[in-house]
């Protein structure tokens, strides 16, 4: 039995990188995995999504939302949801293979 690695069932089924296809389903992922580090955050500081939208300044269906990637929120309110949440964000930009570290 071939095996296959994940790169080679997601270029053959989703399209190779520098595809538009390939590019929309990373930057969805992207927005899955901010999610879900959001969602594991507030359940940490044992808050509901009522509570953390209240001091972020937001309503529940908002945080809602951010968590299961159903809206692509403002970046400032991501970065208010991490700051109440007590979260370290840290960037990692990558120009011509030349990592620049926020």
């Amino acid at each position: 039995m071939k095996t296959y690695s994940l790169e080679e069932i997601t270029d053959e089924y989703i399209g190779k990188k520098g595809t538009a296809k390939r590019e929309e389903f990373e930057n969805e992922l992207r927005l899955d995995l901010l999610g879900n580090a959001i969602k594991e955050a507030r359940k940490a500081r044992n808050l509901s999504q009522e509570q953390l939208g209240e001091l972020v300044g937001v309503k529940k269906a908002q945080i809602s939302k951010i968590e299961n990637s159903a809206t692509d929120a403002r970046f400032s309110t991501i970065l208010k949801v991490f700051k109440v949440l007590g979260a370290t964000v840290k960037f990692n930009v990558e120009l011509n293979e030349h990592k620049l570290v926020y």
